[in-house]
């Protein structure tokens, strides 16, 4: 597929066939992004994939193939292929920055411009910021729950080729080390690790011909798998190859905390005290924070983290908040769905700090702010101008960002249970 237009549902393109007939197509309007809850009931999310989002949306455009197949499919009417062919987004939006942390009820993004130019982009705006999130979300828990050992993300079998790269985008964002995919260190350059499988070791006649291939190859700072046959032999045959000055061992399977204490105590024995322990399979939150009083040096994190370790979407809507009256004056529009309403009006959001400089309150204001308070830290920034991205989306950035917007929250945030958020969103209205 040549172009990211088709990444959306049919309902956006009948919508601009039906508002092209209607005469609506062209009136200004905004919608917001936001999210209801916070899935899982976690007590705080990370907003993240931004910086993709940008990039797709200036290739958003319908080519012939597209227009094509939405005509012949009897989508669209000739006069809204004609539109079509000339579309591009000419609107601005403003975002909550990749990295920042949000809320319910947080106007994580605000898409300004004309109803049809804006409808178009729901789909790919929810794909991506619910997506990414989510892993991002997962992501930040984990590093919270390791405690500052490293961890690194491997969990491009378990899910989309795409999805895959998108996951480890967001994971770096959210505090991880390094990832196993490959595409996503030349497409963000994301540092990239890994080894060596069981496959590996099985393909060669012994245990110990298998690790000295692989010490020859990447040399004795190495991270050797040991848990294919016997875990204490492989540690023994692993530091007979590569000495006292082997790198890593990986430990793969079983009860890891009973496995991390036996393999230290046998890798001290040995005389490799400084040979570090990685530990790896189906680990979560949950499972890292279990094995904090264990002497592990980093873990490697797979299906649960690309899959946003039980809740696999941010939750976010878009919807339309406000429209443009023929007069030029803006008009709130809102939802009043049983369980499902939404509040109209273009928002600004603010965090508001103690003295100490510890988050305690989300404040959602009416499109005007008052005047800026010493203790509040403005939440939006422009992403995009008249169609053009302004925004700063430079991935090390929104590392640094998250790290420090968690750094700000209240001690209780770091609790892994079920929980309320960890501040109040606050809707102050004009």
């Amino acid at each position: 597929m040549s172009t990211p237009a088709l990444l959306t549902d049919h309902y956006e393109l009948t919508m601009v066939d039906a508002a092209l007939r209607s005469g609506e197509a062209d009136r200004r309007c905004a919608f917001e992004v936001f999210a209801r809850s916070l899935p899982g009931r976690r007590r705080y999310a990370i907003v993240a994939g931004l910086g993709r989002l940008l990039d797709e949306l200036t290739r958003f455009r319908f080519d012939d193939e597209a227009l094509d197949f939405l005509t012949t499919h009897e989508v669209i009417d000739h006069a809204t292929r004609d539109w079509l062919a000339d579309y591009r987004f000419n609107g601005s939006i403003d975002s909550y920055p990749e990295g920042e942390v949000y809320f319910p009820g947080s106007p994580v993004l605000i898409v300004e411009g004309t109803f049809a130019e804006c409808v178009l982009l729901e789909t790919l705006v929810l794909s991506v910021l619910n997506h990414d999130s989510a892993v991002a979300t997962a992501a930040a828990r984990m590093v919270t729950a390791a405690g500052g050992r490293p961890c690194i993300e491997m969990g491009s079998r378990r899910t989309h080729e795409q999805a895959a790269v998108a996951a480890a985008r967001a994971s770096y964002i959210g505090g991880f080390a390094a990832s196993s995919n490959l595409a996503a260190g030349q497409r963000w350059a994301i540092p990239t690790a890994g080894t060596a499988a069981h496959a590996f070791t099985m393909i060669h006649p012994d245990e110990r011909t298998a690790f000295r291939a692989q010490v020859d190859a990447l040399g004795d700072g190495t991270t050797l798998l040991v848990d294919t046959y016997d875990v204490s032999q492989g540690i023994r045959s692993a530091v007979e190859v590569a000495g006292r000055s082997l790198g890593a061992i990986r430990l793969d399977s079983g009860d890891l905390l009973t496995q991390a204490r036996d393999a230290r105590t046998l890798l001290d024995e040995l005389g490799a005290t400084q040979t570090r322990i990685v530990v790896t399979g189906d680990l979560d939150e949950f499972a890292i924070a279990g094995l904090a009083s264990a002497p592990v040096d980093g873990y490697g994190i797979g299906t649960s983290l690309v899959t946003g370790s039980g809740s696999p979407t941010a939750g976010f809507v878009y919807k339309l908040v406000a429209r443009q009256a023929d007069d030029g004056t803006w008009q709130p529009v809102a939802k009043r769905s049983l369980g499902k309403a939404t509040i109209g009006g273009r928002k600004v959001a603010s965090r508001r700090l103690d003295s100490g400089g510890t988050a305690i309150a989300e404040l959602i204001r009416a499109e005007v702010p008052p005047s800026r308070r010493d203790d509040e830290r403005e939440l939006q920034v422009p992403a995009v101008r008249e169609g053009e991205v302004v925004a700063d989306v430079a991935l090390d950035t929104a590392r640094k960002r998250c790290a420090a917007s968690i750094a700000e929250l209240p001690a209780h945030a770091m609790k892994l249970s079920a929980g309320e958020p960890a501040i109040e969103t606050v809707l102050e209205e004009a």
